[in-house]
């Protein structure tokens, strides 16, 4: 089956309701569990990074309108889930939307400094990615939502 075309998808303004901004956590939190518990972390990232897998995520987690809003909603649900347990379940997101997509590179020379990773490394993606998300892919858009998910195999 060929997967390719177009599809408009408007982005809208906006905020979540904190009611479900708070489940999306809950049950954000509840899948990813699961998951690494099942399965390990790689098969976690290796869903998060499939769309069609993440837009169902977040559909699942309460996104009930369209596209707009789903990628900050739930990578910012899951960073508020995930965080108080990251040691445990050997994942780690940084970054976010707006400013705190700027303090990516901090919250990473952190993590690196308290798990032994190579931080500068990790910055250096980091800004590669972004530089590309801004520069290379032509859209209309600049950068609003930058998160880095790293798990213990870096």
């Amino acid at each position: 089956m060929k997967r390719s075309g177009i599809a408009d998808l408007p982005l809208h303004g906006g905020r979540v309701p904190q009611w479900l901004a708070e489940r999306m956590t809950m049950l954000g939190t509840a899948i990813t569990e699961t998951i690494i518990h099942g399965y390990g972390t790689s098969a976690f990232l290796s869903r998060l990074s499939d769309p069609f897998w993440f837009q169902a995520l977040g559909a699942v987690m309460g996104m009930d309108w369209h596209s707009s809003g789903i990628t900050t909603s739930v990578m910012g649900a899951l960073k508020r889930g995930l965080a108080p347990r990251a040691h445990e379940l050997g994942i780690y997101i940084c970054g976010g939307r707006g400013k705190h997509s700027r303090n990516t590179p901090y919250e990473l020379r952190q993590l690196a400094e308290r798990r032994g990773f190579n931080g500068e490394a990790l910055v250096r993606a980091s800004r590669l990615t972004a530089r590309v998300d801004n520069n290379a892919i032509v859209d209309g858009f600049q950068i609003y939502l930058h998160s880095f998910v790293v798990d213990e195999q870096r």
